[in-house]
């Protein structure tokens, strides 16, 4: 007999008629499709007062049921499960509680029912409300354990862990990984409706195992094997759909990547391809770091770089108002191939205008935009002046 049976509900001087609390406990175990016949421990003793006497549980009682729905939590039994054993016992016990065998009149019978039913409504809320708590409590260390996971994950940190701490989040570390990340102005928060809906919706067409979406800095990153072929696009389709038409949105992808410390490499270059993209204003909303692996080239030494840009576009301050003009004219002549005429329409102003300022670059410079060497230097120093 459980701790339950010894809380007394209400004082009395003859002693309860005994029930068979063994077997009613389990026969509402089978009726509530075998939920643990223990879960009830106590409750029938202190029902059976309860109708004798028409007091109400005590709190130290209902205190007990809120533990006990906390027991039920932890061992995974589900809320609907935990109720239907106590409501299984109720109607068991009903017939051969002390009070219902010692009625002796409608009124009195009705004074039992009230009070027995008052006192299992109390008892299967205070089991409720401890699984409540305790489920809130397991979501809460849950929700801490995975984003100390992600952390480590996209920080680089205690990779040798990372494999068996991803089984323990439902992820699978691939050999070979690909970062995918997007960016929105007012930052993708965890568990807002973006985040769900793209997380929702690529573990539909996926093996939930093989993809960890979540966020980072503000970004909404995928996580996926190299091996998912079309994973980054997908990706890329589920975040325009959930962020919709006005709200501007970038992705940068990275490159598929080796081991442990793959995810935290292929995240840095997803973030730097978005980077790069933002300074150099490049177009479209998809930005792939195999794409971009001259800018991260250059971007790896910024004194260099810094003396580049100083020594081929310095002369052009000496331009009348300045270099700016010219400056903007050679980034936009280079983005349109080439072509004066493209080049012109781009910028709002007359071909002439075009070629007498690529002329007067040259003057200055030294370097003419046309010579495949010294027009790749006058590129290179245009996107590093941008990069920098």
């Amino acid at each position: 007999m459980g701790v339950g049976a010894n809380l007394c509900l209400m004082a009395r001087k003859e002693p309860v008629p005994v029930m068979d609390v063994a077997d009613i406990a389990r026969r509402a175990s089978q009726d509530a499709q075998g939920v643990p016949a223990d879960l009830l421990d106590g409750y029938l003793e202190a029902l059976a007062q309860v109708s004798a006497g028409g007091g109400r549980l005590s709190a130290e009682h209902l205190e007990s049921r809120r533990a006990v729905g906390a027991v039920a939590a932890e061992r995974g039994v589900s809320m609907r499960g935990a109720i239907d054993l106590y409501l299984s016992a109720t109607w068991l016990a009903w017939p051969s509680l002390p009070g219902v065998r010692g009625s002796t009149g409608a009124e009195m019978f009705t004074a039992v029912g009230k009070a027995v039913f008052r006192a299992a409504d109390a008892a299967v809320g205070a089991l409720a409300e401890g699984y409540e708590e305790a489920r809130r409590w397991a979501v809460r260390r849950e929700e801490s354990s995975r984003r100390e996971f992600v952390d480590d994950l996209l920080d680089g940190r205690n990779l040798g862990e990372l494999a068996e701490r991803a089984e323990r989040v439902g992820f699978r570390l691939a050999a070979r990984t690909v970062v995918a990340v997007a960016w929105i102005d007012e930052s993708f928060v965890d568990g807002s409706a973006p985040v769900r809906r793209v997380d929702a919706s690529l573990r539909a067409r996926v093996d939930a195992r093989d993809v960890l979406v979540t966020t980072k800095e503000g970004l909404l990153v995928c996580v996926g094997p190299e091996r998912l072929i079309g994973l980054a696009e997908e990706f890329v389709r589920l975040v325009g759909a959930a962020v919709g038409e006005d709200v501007a949105w970038r992705v940068g992808v990275g490159l598929a990547e080796d081991g442990p410390g793959g995810p935290v490499r292929s995240f840095g270059q997803a973030r730097d391809a978005l980077d790069v993209a933002e300074r150099l204003d490049l177009p479209g909303r998809v930005h792939r770091a195999s794409d971009l692996l001259l800018f991260q080239v250059l971007g790896r030494d910024r004194a260099a770089l810094a003396g580049l840009v100083s020594a081929v576009l310095s002369p052009l301050r000496e331009a009348r108002g300045g270099g700016d003009a010219l400056v903007e004219t050679l980034s936009a002549y280079f983005a349109c191939g080439r072509v004066a005429t493209e080049c012109a329409r781009v910028l709002h102003i007359g071909v002439r205008t075009v070629t007498y300022r690529l002329k007067r670059v040259e003057e200055l410079t030294g370097y003419s935009a046309d010579d495949p060497v010294q027009g790749l230097t006058l590129h290179v120093a245009v996107l590093g002046a941008k990069l920098l």
